[in-house]
């Protein structure tokens, strides 16, 4: 018997294609199956799924856009897998197709949401009669994306529309009156529902089983349905961690329990990170085909090979391509900086700079959290940027502070002049435009432009008002912040950012860890809630109002 779930193993064992262990150990699981009189392996209902699929659907993104889509060997094996393992049914006694439920864990880039849109599309037109296919995810948006791809590969091959039909409610199928529609965990009345075929895109963004329960019971009268769950690992503890873990444990053999049977385990992951760091003379390893399996027909080598360049380089880059790129999962929040990213000697004079130009950023607060302030001067034809720092705390936080044990040390602080103790529970903002109006008055710094954040910023910007000094605001969430996060990250470890040696900010520094967005956007957060992170946050707006007023600001500099 040949197959291409046997195909694929051979590949494998060759060294034609290089795979994980999770693959290797399923695939080998799979085979052992082969020879088991519980099961029977008709590839019939693959065959003509992949005949289909190959002859008759089109790519619907470029570079690829209106080609065949022509299956790569894994997809085949897949295909085959899913379809072609039939059980017994205990309540009909007939052979019906094992797997009703399969987990693709695949990195980004590598063609599984075609792959999922594809073969709904196939259910449609050659599928049955009369089932109802859903397209799932965590939002709208996200049931949209292999929702849109099915409807245009829809349109390729029945661009007149005589076969089939799209209305605001789903796309129809006028030969057998099959059914696509959205159905994402925002969706009202998501119960009730009476679903043959499932395809849950980015499963890692599932906080919960708020979309897969509902979809799950809607089979319960089916003796053929399929959930088809598939995305790459993500940063949210949800769904997919238990998910993964109980799909792990059917690979391992370490569940054998008659549900754990009709799940189909299918993860492209890497054994090590050493795998991703260990690169040859050009840049890439080619064990990184272990979790993407289409690079070099669909992924680009020299793209992940860029991509990685930039993580050695970025903590918020590897972390981000550490699990989109290799599927390892990442906490939501991880340390920022290394130790030696901001523990550096560097020191000024503030005497040297009598006259410049400063831009400001300050995070403002009244009870518990310090205030911070900053200004951040430059000099012609230096890329450095030289950054003063102030501190404000109220008096009833020496007292009654929850983060001593985290390292504050607000008596010496204030006894370096580092920070100052306000009397009382809050502290007065007046007093942080007024230290920029003694930086200006003692040392004659001018303030260009100062950045700040909404909250508690009435009685700040009134005195900054008086003062004639101009502000901007700045919201402090990821898609603001990322991108002057990673400028300050980068000059940090370039030693580009001269902050005197200040012990506040270090502290702050040190507190401060990175959270990440599905986008690779990210903002800074405190590892731990009585940690502070002031400091750094200020210094991540001051970055902001730099790359807002850079082109001014540097035209003015000595």
């Amino acid at each position: 018997m040949s197959t291409y779930l046997l195909q694929y193993r051979e590949a494998i064992r060759k060294g034609e294609i290089i795979a994980g262990y999770d693959m290797i150990q399923e695939l080998d699981n799979l085979i052992e199956d082969l020879s088991s009189s519980e099961y029977i392996y008709d590839t019939r209902d693959a065959e003509i799924r992949i005949d289909f699929i190959e002859h008759c659907i089109r790519l619907t993104k470029a570079p690829f856009y209106g080609k065949p889509m022509v299956l790569l060997l894994w997809e085949k094996a897949f295909i085959e897998a899913l379809y072609s393992f039939k059980m017994k049914s205990l309540d009909s006694g007939e052979w019906v197709d094992r797997f009703q439920e399969s987990l693709l864990l695949i990195c980004r880039k590598n063609g599984k949401t075609e792959l999922i849109a594809a073969l709904q599309l196939t259910e449609l037109f050659i599928g049955g009669e009369g089932i109802d296919i859903v397209c799932s995810g965590t939002n709208d948006g996200t049931a949209y994306l292999a929702y849109q791809a099915i409807d245009t590969m829809r349109l390729l091959i029945d661009p007149k529309q005589i076969d089939s039909w799209r209305n605001q409610k789903g796309i129809k199928c006028l030969i057998n009156n099959n059914h696509i529609y959205k159905l994402s965990d925002s969706t009202r009345q998501k119960e009730g529902r009476n679903i043959d075929i499932a395809g849950i895109d980015e499963v890692w963004s599932l906080t919960d089983e708020g979309i897969y329960k509902p979809i799950q019971q809607s089979t319960s009268t089916k003796e053929k349905f399929k959930i088809l769950m598939f995305g790459s690992e993500g940063f949210v503890d949800g769904f997919l961690v238990e998910t993964r873990a109980a799909y792990t444990k059917i690979i391992k053999g370490e569940d054998d329990t008659e549900s754990a049977k009709r799940k189909l385990p299918w993860l492209y992951t890497q054994d090590s990170e050493r795998e991703v760091w260990d690169t040859d003379e050009n840049g890439i390893s080619k064990l990184w085909e272990k979790s993407n399996p289409s690079i070099g027909h669909v992924k680009k080598w020299s793209y992940l090979r860029d991509r990685v360049d930039e993580a050695r380089k970025s903590k918020s880059d590897r972390v981000f391509v550490m699990c989109k790129d290799f599927n390892f999962k990442q906490n939501t929040a991880v340390a920022w900086l290394n130790y030696e990213d901001y523990m550096y000697a560097a020191s000024y004079d503030i005497e040297d700079f009598r006259g410049s130009l400063i831009l400001g950023a300050v995070d403002l607060s009244e009870t518990t959290d310090m205030t911070s302030a900053k200004a951040l001067i430059m000099r012609k034809g230096n890329r450095t940027k030289y950054i003063v720092s102030h501190y404000w705390i109220p008096e009833s936080k020496l007292e009654n502070s929850d983060d001593k044990e985290a390292g504050a040390k607000y008596k010496e602080w204030a006894q370096k002049g580092l920070l100052t103790i306000c009397e009382g529970n809050d502290i007065d903002l007046t007093l942080v435009a007024d230290w920029y109006y003694m930086l200006y008055k003692q040392y004659g710094l001018r303030l260009y432009k100062c950045g700040y954040d909404v909250k508690f910023s009435k009685d700040f910007l009134r005195r900054m008002d008086e003062y004639g000094f101009e502000c901007e605001m700045i919201y402090q969430d990821k898609k603001t912040l990322s991108s002057p996060m990673k400028v300050c990250e980068a000059d940090l470890k370039a030693r580009l950012v001269n902050y005197n040696e200040n012990d506040v900010d270090r502290w702050c520094l040190k507190n401060a860890a990175m959270e990440l967005d599905n986008a690779g956007n990210c903002q800074a957060v405190k590892q731990k809630a009585a940690m502070r992170i002031d400091g750094a946050v200020t210094l991540i707006i001051l970055y902001e109002v730099l790359r807002r007023y850079r082109s001014e600001f540097m035209k003015a500099l000595k």
